[in-house]
């Protein structure tokens, strides 16, 4: 009588790395080994680069730092336990790099068992397009390759990294690349194929992917499992959300979005399928994967950086507002501090509507007036500005006083400065230089007016967090009397859906005109977006949550002549 070959046990260490901390790394790695092994797991897998932490960017022009990762790879290998196989990412040096464009290293995934580095395995696709800029660094691997655990009925697993999976023709209508990694894994009959992946979050990003992998799975009727890391760092967030699907295309197991997260499943070597598991449910809600991802993207930013404690300028509007909630939620809010900076412009429902607000979130804030700066800037300029009209350089001046007290506070306590722009006035740039533009991170940077106003009433939706007048009053800079954002921009709606149609989808003048925008509208919008170049590329880091950012995958240049038809 023969029995049915043993299950294989496949863990998913869904872990938060950080850039350049390489014995940290290993160590949090190790830790979830160690606990797999306890838990009778054979494979365990990490993420891409996981050793280095992704993207170490010019980090890897250091040889020093490329030995060093070596090093930390040959360590963990031996202090992991005997009884698991672990996929680690790693950078490994390429022997044949040359001066005839051969790159000097490769991105790479090691086979930790038994003490030692049984096998290494290269990505073969390296994006080059958006925040990614992998061929500065990388060769591409030369095959798709896998390893055989053993038993029984030894399991062939093929190894893919990160994009080496999104090149189906069939799912997206082309290839962006020759090479199809996971059709060639298909050709050697592998049993299982894992994906190790660093793959940043932008929205509805993940149910692209789940679409994107169960078509994979289904069309070469082949298991797939991809691990993502979580986390952010710098702009970039990542959102775990680690899935898996038989050979059917259905789903699995999926990990946890925004968090860390240990997960395990079976793979039946009779069947060669793998077996229901836990399945978090997709948040589905935009609304709330903004959120979690904003707390996320600055919790990390903050504690990675060295902070402990958020210092905000606090209007009372609502952009500082949700600012203020996100940085309570992330930091705890004894470690926040909100300034409130009133000029003589200032209506009096911006002080008590930015006092509610500290009571509401129970931070600490202290009140500056400014009009003392004021006047000193007046008395220094008057000789200079004599017989000309108030304007934008006297507007800018307060922004600019604001600006320099936030600074001064935030060197003095060690506070990170958190500044409070959004993207809409970013874009069109609806911002003081030197101003409210100042500060350590941006943690809205990428997050539309409209998509505001969203959030804040969402989290309003059991209690109010958020003053109501906050979001009920239109939006001003409050920089001249009666002023109004609108004074100098399109309804906020209308503002968004031309930006949207303008830096993400690439539209003309006359396309989007045609959608049904007045001309001269869009024009002024596309030469406001363009003559703000110059400051966007001065503005602090801000995290990245929809499909193109003014961040690192934004490369325009500032002095430029051509405008779209």
């Amino acid at each position: 009588m023969t029995t049915a070959p043993s299950k294989i046990t496949i863990g998913i260490a869904q872990l938060n790395y950080t850039v350049g901390d390489l014995s940290g790394n290993a160590e949090k790695i190790l830790a979830v080994a160690q606990k797999a092994a306890d838990s009778g797991v054979d494979l365990l897998l990490t993420s891409e680069l996981s050793l280095c932490g992704y993207p170490p960017r010019d980090l890897l022009l250091n040889p020093g730092f490329i030995i060093a990762i070596e090093v930390e790879l040959q360590k963990l290998a031996a202090k992991l336990p005997r009884a698991i196989a672990v996929l680690v990412g790693f950078v490994a040096a390429n022997p044949h790099a040359d001066d005839k464009g051969h790159k000097p290293l490769f991105n790479s995934v090691a086979l930790l068992q038994q003490g030692k580095v049984q096998q290494t395995f290269h990505k073969r696709l390296l994006p080059t397009y958006d925040v990614f800029d992998e061929q500065r660094y990388f060769e591409p691997g030369n095959q798709s390759d896998y390893f055989q655990l053993p038993g029984d009925n030894p399991l062939k697993i093929g190894v893919t990294v990160c994009e080496d999976l999104w090149n189906d023709e069939q799912f997206w209508g082309k290839r962006n690349y020759t090479l199809n990694p996971l059709a060639d894994l298909a050709l050697v009959n592998v049993d299982l194929v894992v994906n190790l992946s660093a793959s940043p979050y932008s929205l509805g990003k993940q149910k692209m992917r789940e679409a994107m992998l169960s078509h994979s799975a289904s069309r070469y009727h082949l298991p797939i499992i991809y691990a993502n890391q979580v986390g952010g760092n710098d702009d970039l967030l990542f959102d775990g959300s680690s899935v898996a699907f038989n050979r059917e295309g259905k789903t699995v197991c999926r990990a946890k979005s925004f968090h860390t997260d240990f997960i395990t499943l079976e793979f039946d070597p009779e069947k060669k399928e793998l077996l229901p598991a836990k399945i978090t449910p997709i948040i589905t809600s935009e609304t709330e994967q903004i959120w979690l991802a904003l707390v996320l993207g600055l919790q990390d930013y903050a504690h990675k950086c060295g902070f402990q404690k958020g210092l905000i300028g606090l209007s009372g509007g609502i952009d500082s507002a949700l600012v203020a909630a996100v940085a309570t939620e992330a930091l705890g809010a004894e470690n926040i501090m909100g300034i409130l900076m009133p000029s003589p412009y200032s209506s009096d429902h911006s002080v008590t509507d930015a006092e509610a607000l500290v009571k509401n979130l129970g931070i600490k804030s202290e009140k500056l007036p400014i009009e003392p700066a004021m006047k000193a800037y007046d008395a220094i300029l008057e000789p200079l500005f004599a017989g000309t009209e108030f304007g934008i350089a006297e507007e800018n001046i307060q922004a600019r006083i604001r600006g320099n007290l936030l600074m001064a506070i935030a060197n003095k306590f060690g506070y990170l400065l958190l500044s409070t722009g959004n993207k809409s006035e970013m874009a069109v740039g609806y911002c003081t230089l030197y101003g409210d533009m100042s500060g350590g991170f941006s943690v809205i940077a990428d997050v539309p007016k409209t998509k505001v106003f969203a959030i804040c009433q969402w989290l309003n939706r059991n209690q109010e967090l958020i003053p109501a007048n906050i979001i009920a009053k239109p939006p001003s800079a409050e920089l001249k009397p009666n002023q109004t954002d609108q004074d100098s921009l399109p309804p906020y709606d209308i503002l968004d859906d031309i930006l949207h149609r303008i830096i993400v989808e690439n539209q003309s003048i006359s396309q989007i005109s045609e959608a049904g925008h007045d001309l001269e509208t869009v024009q002024k919008v596309m030469k406001m977006l363009s003559r703000a170049e110059f400051k966007r590329r001065q503005s602090p880091p801000g995290l990245k949550i929809t499909e193109r950012a003014f961040g690192t995958g934004w490369r325009m240049p500032i002095a430029s002549n051509w405008t779209r038809s």
